[in-house]
């Protein structure tokens, strides 16, 4: 039986598919060929996959687990995330022809639910980037509009959910890498409590900031996925000790918690630049909150005006250190023609790390410095702790936070032509990284250019279900999750 007899089988979610999986009007070999059919007639133009494994080594990988609703269902996990004897890059040449010698836990964990992992996510090399135009070897593009960008570091994870190549990804997130091209690309993305998903096999570039986080084209199903990798792992000292939960459970009915309070970050809702139809965007979620029960609150993030340079500081530190084993001696690529040792490190390191993280690394070099550590790296320490204390407090007040995404929807490849540009659009996503706190985007609207929208619900610490209830009452009783790009 072929796969196209079922319209829009492509943009299905994961619980629609395991619905035809169980009706048994599809198999499991029909959908993932169907899978791989749809890359290899998009992606040549989107550019999400640095690589799709064949067939047959997918379904030999994959476990049957019939108890899972992951079970049979491809997905795209980004090249950051280790997948044992596959090819591991992180979009950089100086990792080309490596191979992971061990799966990530969550790569582990995907598997045992019976997960098909169909190849390997395009990225913004070594997970530094807003826009998936820094990967070495191509970039990402908006399948909303193929000129303009699909937002980054894990912009190949969620384009490839965004035009229906598979319905689920994994990217990660350093400092708002898997909800700003969420927003860009007009799905839903979480960035999970820090230490609730284990980082173990998972490239570091700041480890203090990273996780990885899940895309899908729905809140249930985001949950969905969250709930088969999250939880506590012996292999990540940073791993919370936290029971797995089904953060599914609660959202059989789109309805908010009894005295639910969101609280509008109102400073992020009026920053400079923010262009009028995304305010307006995002004034109309508040009314539709209100509407379905919620009690509004304005609340001022204060230290929100420092948490991009706090971010910046602390980021290129941290890349500045993990990225130093890549020098040519144990992994990766090794340049020739060399006589000594430095001209090992200073070759390899030149021919194999693309211009922008060559800055990041100087960059992280000077602040760790001696002379200047004091008065960077430091004080982006104190200001870090100083944001995670103001948003603790204000969840002594409300619920959960609201804030926009981004100032303006996804802009042309090469418009932001400095870094300084690129690293501005952290400005309403990077504090959560910093507070540790989780946060979920998800669409609420179009410009009149057709570009999606994009608003995010942050919470305390493990609140989780909280985010995906509050998020599935919004998005249940809207129809933006069920847009789809036009030629896909």
């Amino acid at each position: 039986m072929s796969i196209n007899h079922y319209t829009n089988l492509e943009f299905a979610t994961i619980r629609e598919l395991q619905a035809q999986l169980a009706a048994k009007k599809i198999s499991r070999e029909e959908l993932l060929k169907a899978c791989l059919d749809r890359f290899a007639k998009y992606d040549e133009q989107l550019g999400t996959a640095l690589e799709i494994f064949d067939e047959s080594s997918i379904l030999a990988r994959g476990q049957n687990n019939p108890n899972s609703l992951l079970n049979n269902i491809p997905g795209l996990i980004k090249d950051n995330i280790c997948q044992k004897d596959r090819n591991l890059t992180c979009a950089s040449k100086i990792l080309q022809g490596f191979k992971a010698t061990y799966d990530a836990t969550v790569t582990t964990n995907l598997k045992q639910a019976g997960a098909l992992v169909v190849g390997r996510a395009n990225m913004d090399e070594f997970a530094m980037g807003s826009s998936n135009e820094y990967s070495a070897y191509k970039k990402v593009a908006n399948p909303w509009d193929m000129t303009r960008v699909s937002g980054g570091s894990s912009g190949g994870s969620i384009a490839a959910v965004a035009a229906g190549l598979v319905p689920w990804s994994l990217g990660s997130e350093t400092g708002g890498s898997v909800r700003l091209p969420a927003a860009f690309c007009g799905i839903v993305g979480i960035k999970p409590t820090y230490g609730l998903v284990s980082r173990y096999g998972l490239v570091a570039y700041a480890s203090s900031l990273d996780q990885v986080g899940v895309a899908t084209r729905t809140v249930y199903d985001n949950a969905l996925v969250l709930s088969q990798i999250a939880g506590h792992d012996a292999k990540d000292s940073t791993s919370a000790k936290r029971n797995k939960l089904d953060y599914t459970q609660n959202l059989t009915e789109p309805t908010l918690r009894s005295g639910l309070k969101i609280g509008i970050i109102t400073n992020a809702l009026n920053a400079e630049g923010v262009q009028p139809e995304i305010s307006q965007a995002l004034d109309q979620a508040i009314k539709h909150y209100e509407k379905l029960g919620a009690e509004i609150k304005p609340i001022t993030l204060n230290t929100m005006d420092y948490s991009a340079a706090a971010y910046f500081i602390i980021s290129r530190a941290e890349a500045a250190s993990n990225l130093a084993r890549f020098d040519g001696v144990r992994y990766g690529n090794r340049a020739q023609g060399i006589q000594n040792l430095n001209q090992l490190y200073a070759k390899t390191r030149g021919q194999g790390f693309g211009p922008d993280v060559r800055l990041r690394i100087l960059v992280g070099n000077y602040v760790l410095s001696a002379g200047h550590a004091g008065d960077f790296y430091h004080n982006a320490r104190k200001v870090q702790s100083l944001i995670r204390q103001e948003l603790l407090a204000c969840f002594k007040d409300v619920d959960v936070l609201l804030a926009p995404m981004h100032a303006a929807p996804a802009f042309k490849f090469g418009a932001l032509d400095n870094s300084l540009e690129m690293d501005l659009l952290d400005y309403f996503t990077c504090f959560v990284n910093l507070a540790g706190v989780p946060a979920i985007a998800l669409p609420c609207g179009f410009t009149k250019e057709q570009l999606p929208i994009g608003f995010q619900l942050i919470g305390p610490d493990f609140s989780e279900d909280l985010l995906y209830q509050t998020a599935h009452a919004y998005e249940q009783t809207n129809n933006w999750w069920n847009k789809q790009p036009a030629g896909f």
